[in-house]
């Protein structure tokens, strides 16, 4: 793997800061230890790019690793120190001289804790040259899935993150590919960092009966001959509770009907419920007896021309 950090998140040394903190999100979830678990490669490759972000998402440390590449992990990114060691460089004396004793003196103490101590040179730097500062912990994302009902009413969830047990509370009105943001519940921050958030990607079930236009609802209509040709009060259900529709004399099949409101609440701020829109359908009964098949040849009679007059293409 590239030990350049610009090579690591995929980006240019011209980037500019919003470009690299792009890079590094797509990146750090793409490769997240949570999302891939039991991928040795994966993990290597997410605390790579935190290193490689610890770098270049801070101004002052990207600008000494512009000049001075990886040596300036030796003085911990501290401008300071670089000075100190520049001058160093410049007097003949080098890293070794300029600052090699602390680095003995920091292995003697090591070497004195005996064989068995671990030596860690992360820590050893650390102080000589202050602890590196914290890093946001990365965005996690999960996906859920609702019914159409849950969908237009919301509803609460459970959920289990990142070994935590969450309760969700999805809005009235979400669609698929809605997104919930739970701010501060993504992976832990290093070293005291803030913890990053969590997107929850919203999936929906088809209704049987029910299609979903935008806010508005979409449901086929059953009517008996006798409602749609007399009239009727009938009731009807709705996501939102039952409505009795009345139904005028003479009605045929493939009306449209609007019940006001009653189709899904807007997730913008001040944005109107949509409609639920009914088509009428009419059912005939089953031809099964005489008497029926007499009344239908009695009905054909009130029918005034053909009612496939304008049927022209």
């Amino acid at each position: 793997m590239s030990d350049n950090y610009y090579d690591i998140l995929g980006v240019s040394q011209q980037a500019s800061g919003a470009e690299i903190k792009k890079a590094y999100r797509r990146l750090a979830k793409k490769y997240h230890p949570d999302l891939n678990p039991h991928d040795k490669n994966a993990e290597e490759k997410f605390k790579e790019l935190n290193k490689a972000f610890e770098v270049l998402g801070d101004k002052r440390k990207r600008a000494l690793y512009d000049e001075f590449g990886q040596e300036a992990k030796n003085f911990d990114f501290d401008p300071k120190k670089a000075a100190a060691y520049k001058q160093s460089a410049a007097s003949g004396q080098g890293f070794d001289q300029g600052f090699g004793q602390g680095f003995d003196q920091g292995f003697g103490r090591a070497y004195e804790a005996g064989s068995s101590a671990h030596f860690n040179f992360e820590s050893l730097f650390g102080q000589m040259f202050g602890r590196r500062s914290p890093t946001q912990g990365v965005d996690l994302q999960t996906r859920i899935t609702l019914s159409l009902a849950e969908a237009v009413r919301g509803v609460e969830r459970k959920i289990q993150i990142h070994g935590k047990n969450l309760e969700v509370k999805i809005p009235a009105g979400v669609d698929k590919g809605s997104q919930v943001r739970l701010a501060g519940q993504g992976a832990p921050g290093e070293r005291g960092g803030p913890p990053g958030d969590l997107y929850i990607g919203i999936e929906v079930q088809p209704h049987p009966l029910v299609k979903r236009e935008g806010n508005n609802l979409l449901m086929e209509l059953p009517l008996t001959l006798r409602e749609a040709a007399l009239g009727a009060d009938i009731e009807v259900p709705t996501f939102t509770g039952s409505v009795t529709v009345t139904i005028q004399p003479g009605t045929q099949s493939g009306t449209r009907l609007r019940l006001k409101q009653r189709g899904i609440p807007s997730l913008q701020k001040g944005g109107s419920t949509g409609h639920l829109f009914l088509t009428v359908h009419i059912y005939l009964p089953p031809l099964q007896n005489p008497a029926y098949a007499h009344a239908i040849e009695h009905l054909e009679s009130a029918y005034k021309g053909n009612v496939r007059e304008k049927l022209k293409l």
